[in-house]
């Protein structure tokens, strides 16, 4: 997400963005964490007061929220997570982007997933694939779960990893995901491209 917030600035371009779910999170490593990296794309500090506003829901053991809030004897309050997102996409910016946390059928709570998120959101999704050894299946199956919702599904990113799959995996995602788009990303690329294509979906 970092490398479509870059771009997007560097085009004069007003950004909205947030990663409202977080966990695994380090008030010691607040700068380095993903809210960080996000701030920083925005070109703005990672202060107390601005973490919380890009993540308000933050919990520091690296589970799924369902059980990270539950090891701090928390709850993570759907509604309240589904209706500041709607807020979110309803600024009045160029671009408004919501990261979510870990994969499609990620729990939330004891009842809801990711993808119960993304339907209450009803925004375009760009689902993010890796090119290692059974990324295809793991990507197809959301995308499967995301179509059975009824998603609009703007763009499957390859996001290249040290499996030396990346052209191959796009390829062969292609054949599958139609008509949906499939990108790619490269280490340490520009989002310039990638945002371009995304625009034109």
């Amino acid at each position: 997400m970092t490398a479509l917030i870059r771009a997007a600035r560097s085009g004069n371009m007003t950004v909205a963005a947030t990663k409202p779910v977080i966990s695994g999170f380090d008030k010691r490593q607040m700068a380095t964490s993903d809210t960080g990296r996000i701030l920083a794309a925005l070109g703005e500090a990672p202060t107390e007061e601005a973490v919380a506003r890009v993540s308000p829901w933050r919990y520091a053991a690296p589970l799924a929220p369902s059980m990270a809030a539950r090891a701090e004897g928390k709850t993570l309050d759907c509604e309240a997570l589904f209706s500041f997102s709607n807020k979110v996409l309803q600024e009045e910016v160029d671009l408004a982007l919501i990261e979510g946390v870990g994969g499609v059928m990620v729990p939330l709570d004891e009842r809801k997933t990711v993808l119960d998120w993304i339907a209450a959101c009803g925004a375009p999704v760009v689902l993010v694939a890796g090119d290692y050894l059974g990324a295809i299946s793991h990507t197809l199956t959301a995308v499967e779960v995301l179509r059975m919702k009824g998603a609009e599904i703007a763009a499957i990113v390859v996001s290249e990893g040290e499996g030396g799959l990346f052209a191959d995996t796009i390829a062969e995602l292609g054949r599958w995901v139609a008509p949906a788009k499939v990108l790619g990303l490269r280490r340490g690329e520009g989002g310039e491209g990638l945002l371009n294509a995304l625009i034109g979906v």
